[in-house]
């Protein structure tokens, strides 16, 4: 069976028709889709788009784009003749996922289809019309430049497969505070989430000095396998001036085989994402200068003002990753389920998680 990639994809959208502006795949949607540039062989992709029935044209849309990581995203996603519903696959993640998923839907070996869905009330299942999903069907090509549907007779669970869990208990110093438990419970979860990632990946993590009391799994966090016990230890902080001091409050640092840092994540879920980027900063000026990724780890509902605050000059030199919950908790679900290892992918994987508030 055949992989579906990144290269694929952006390979076909650069072969679409040049000088031919394309529609959604709903003729509810009356917005226009023009391709200004496609790199290869991965992305990203530049485009506007537009809507003429309000009056707008080309050449006022402002230009947008759409990253190599959503598009790897998207890849992934894809096997032979199975519908897959974008929207389910990014979440909130990515405004731009609409102009991706209609610019493939042109391309010769995809359709779009409207497999039925089982819905199930109080045990009574029923097929009720279906959402929008693509298909990717190698061995029965189209005219390129067209969309298509494709009829099924695929039915689709609405009850998903497998949700994620936490076997978490707030300590009691955070639960007697002030504090809005559910806020902190998620914040928590996701470090928890993004700790038990590094371990399946070899990473060891750092978690903040002020969240290592945290009980998992019976155990405070400072008590668990795999995480930094201190950043004085660590060859890549202490020879630093200011860096252990600086170090100290950041969420999440993953550390790979005392040699490498593959990230420096701020997990943002109640106390604005400013403050997480101004951490990372101070951090990053007490530092020489190696690869690593910066990273704010947030809700998918708040993409927007991720990339809004982390786009500010002050924090280019940071390079900014966003990685959104519903992207860690897939990560998450790979790790767990399908034995995902250091020795099966490299620390580069994570790139198909993130995405780069540069290139938004």
């Amino acid at each position: 069976m055949q992989r579906l990639t990144a290269s694929n994809l952006v390979t076909a959208i650069q072969q679409l028709p040049k000088k031919q502006d394309y529609n959604y795949i709903s003729p509810k949607t009356r917005m226009l889709i023009r391709i200004i540039d496609v790199k290869l062989p991965e992305g990203g992709i530049t485009f506007k788009r537009w809507n003429p029935s309000k009056g707008e044209t080309a050449e006022t849309a402002k230009i947008e784009s759409i990253s190599s990581q959503l598009i790897w995203r998207v890849a992934n996603a894809f096997s032979e003749n199975h519908p897959v519903n974008l929207d389910r696959v990014l979440g909130a993640s990515y405004n731009s996922r609409s102009v991706l998923e209609s610019l493939i839907a042109h391309t010769p070996q995809f359709y779009f289809c409207y497999p039925g869905r089982i819905e199930d009330i109080a045990g009574n299942a029923e097929i009720k019309h279906g959402h929008k999903h693509l298909m990717w069907i190698p061995s029965e090509p189209h005219r390129n430049g067209m969309l298509v549907e494709k009829k099924t007779n695929v039915a689709i669970s609405e009850i998903p497969v497998q949700s994620v869990s936490y076997d978490l208990v707030l300590p009691t110093s955070l639960e007697s505070a002030e504090i809005d438990v559910n806020i902190t419970r998620r914040h928590t979860q996701i470090q928890i989430a993004l700790y038990l990632i590094g371990l399946h990946l070899g990473f060891r993590t750092w978690i903040a000095q002020n969240d290592k009391g945290i009980i998992y799994n019976d155990k405070p966090l400072i008590e668990q396998n795999g995480i930094v016990k201190t950043l004085q230890d660590e060859p890549m902080i202490y020879p630093h001036e200011g860096a252990v001091q600086a170090g100290l409050f950041i969420d999440c640092i993953w550390f790979q085989n005392h040699k490498l840092m593959p990230a420096i994540m701020e997990v943002e879920h109640s106390t604005g994402v400013t403050s997480g980027l101004t951490r990372m900063l101070k951090f990053y000026t007490t530092l020489p200068r190696f690869q690593t990724r910066y990273v704010i780890v947030a809700a998918d509902d708040d993409r927007h003002h991720v990339i809004k605050e982390a786009s500010n000059s002050i924090f280019k030199p940071l390079n900014v990753q966003y990685f959104s919950y519903s992207a860690v908790e897939e990560l998450y679900y790979l790790c767990e389920k399908r034995s995902l290892n250091r020795e099966s992918v490299n620390e580069k994987f994570l790139d198909c998680f993130m995405e780069s508030v540069l290139n938004v």
